[in-house]
């Protein structure tokens, strides 16, 4: 399959992607230590994003600063966005073409709290990380951890480096969970602004000012929030 964009603006460090730093080239390279093709890298930075960098969908922020890989590295906690700006910094920093992509999802099994902040099921700009691999995108969503996912009965989403990695349609129970209604697109780099002028629009500006703080009582909207 021809690609028509020249890849190299994918391998690129930018300000949000920040995979020059020394703390995440040096992660990067102890992750995918021993790995000998770029389906395997991708894998392992994936499981290590996806379960290291614990999910809290109320770390939303207006914070520029706060959605840079090498900040995420640091704190080990975040929301879908920027993990998946973490994850695709790393991939980058091991030389496998990665960029961001974004959807609007439709969580069926959010919690009230979460509901009664963001007030909607719906969450625009749920993002994921895209990889060239085997001459083409794969797409990965490293948003839930596997301890929050064995928590509240959410399948984990596994990822072996060829088939996208999208959210579960049905939980593990059967009851509908996660619903793609929109598609926002693949960008080079994190667009902030358009994020958050959408999150205002959607939401009101609250909520990129964080939400509630009682962490242990929410994590049940946190495994089914789907931003």
């Amino acid at each position: 399959m021809a690609e028509p964009l020249d890849l190299e603006e994918y391998l690129r460090p930018t300000w949000f992607l920040d995979w020059d730093t020394p703390a995440v080239r040096a992660y990067a390279e102890d992750v995918v230590a021993g790995a000998t093709t770029d389906e395997q890298r991708v894998v392992r930075l994936y499981y290590a994003v996806r379960d290291w960098i614990r999910y809290d969908p109320y770390l939303i922020s207006s914070e520029p600063a706060d959605y840079r890989a090498s900040t995420v590295l640091e704190r080990r906690r975040s929301y879908c966005i920027p993990k998946a700006v973490l994850l695709t910094a790393l991939a980058r920093s091991v030389g496998v073409p990665a960029r961001l992509g974004f959807a609007d999802v439709r969580n069926h099994l959010a919690s009230e709290k979460l509901l009664a902040w963001i007030g909607s099921d719906v969450f625009v700009f749920h993002g994921f990380s895209e990889f060239w691999v085997g001459d083409r995108w794969v797409k990965a969503t490293p948003a839930f951890n596997i301890e929050l996912c064995e928590r509240f009965g959410v399948r984990p989403l596994e990822f072996d480096g060829r088939a996208d990695a999208l959210f579960h349609e049905y939980s593990l129970d059967g009851q509908r969970h996660m619903e793609y209604i929109a598609q926002r697109g693949s960008f080079g780099d994190l667009p902030l602004e358009e994020i958050l002028r959408t999150f205002g629009q959607t939401y009101g500006n609250g909520v990129a000012a964080g939400g509630p703080q009682e962490r242990d009582e929410m994590f049940h909207g946190a495994a089914t929030s789907g931003s």
